[in-house]
């Protein structure tokens, strides 16, 4: 059995570092033409321009989720192409704090980049996938969409909402051959984490995993690859969790 995404053409929000950067390698190394979305302006002409010197099948786009005029314009820019025939949804952002302290603008800014984006996307895209009885989509959730912990409870409410997208959209789309399905990974090693843990942090982290470890990028990546390969060809509605046997403990 082999992977092949030639003349497969994968969204990836969030494209640009971490799981989502991760996913990007692997398809393209697969022959997928990617379009990937990142936050940052200016790193995102860099990547474009690098890209195009090594004749690399990239787009990239500048888009910040948390603004809605950003959002239609990045979608306005989607409907220029033939077709998109997977998606990823991994753009994620969290902002931890106890319920009684949150903002607003926290539930605002989260909800939108979290779940109300993949919405649009998903309504926007899914009816070209309609018309060519093809799509893959996978939505990156957490192990937050499964329990939950202090100060998450605005981000655990898009998590537990995105897959309640993935179950409704799949009982949608499924008549069509597309097929949706949500990734709920654990914890990550990632430059973020590396940022924001210490190395005994992250030591005593794993001790709490069955795994004994964080996941690789590449743990979450291969999962991401067969949803969207046609070797998954009946699996959809589900959430799968990889997260080294933690939400079991």
């Amino acid at each position: 059995m082999e992977f092949n995404f030639s003349n497969r053409t994968v969204l990836i929000t969030g494209g640009t570092r971490g799981i989502g950067k991760k996913i990007a390698e692997d398809l393209l190394s697969l022959g997928a033409n990617l379009i990937l979305s990142g936050t940052n302006p200016v790193e995102i002409e860099k990547l474009n321009s690098t890209a195009k010197r090594d004749g690399l099948p990239i787009t990239y786009f500048a888009v910040d989720f948390m603004k809605s005029d950003q959002l239609n314009k990045f979608i306005k820019k989607l409907n220029k192409f033939p077709k998109i025939d997977c998606i990823i949804n991994n753009a994620g952002i969290n902002r931890l704090n106890y319920i009684q302290n949150a903002e607003t603008s926290d539930w605002d800014d989260i909800l939108a980049v979290n779940l109300t984006a993949p919405f649009k996307l998903l309504n926007v895209i899914s009816p070209l996938m309609i018309q060519n009885g093809y799509g893959r989509v996978v939505n990156i959730a957490s192990i937050f969409s499964k329990i939950s912990r202090e100060k998450r409870s605005v981000y655990s409410a898009t998590k537990f909402g995105i897959h309640g997208l993935t179950v409704g959209v799949s009982n949608d789309l499924a008549r069509h051959n597309i097929l949706v399905n949500t990734i709920s990974p654990g914890f990550v090693l990632t430059d973020l984490t590396r940022q924001n843990l210490s190395e005994s942090e992250m030591i005593a982290l794993s001790e709490q995993i069955p795994a004994k470890r964080l996941a690789q990028t590449s743990d979450i990546s291969n999962i991401v690859v067969f949803l969207l390969s046609d070797l998954n060809q009946y699996l959809t509605g589900q959430n799968i969790v990889v997260d080294g046997g933690f939400t079991n403990v």
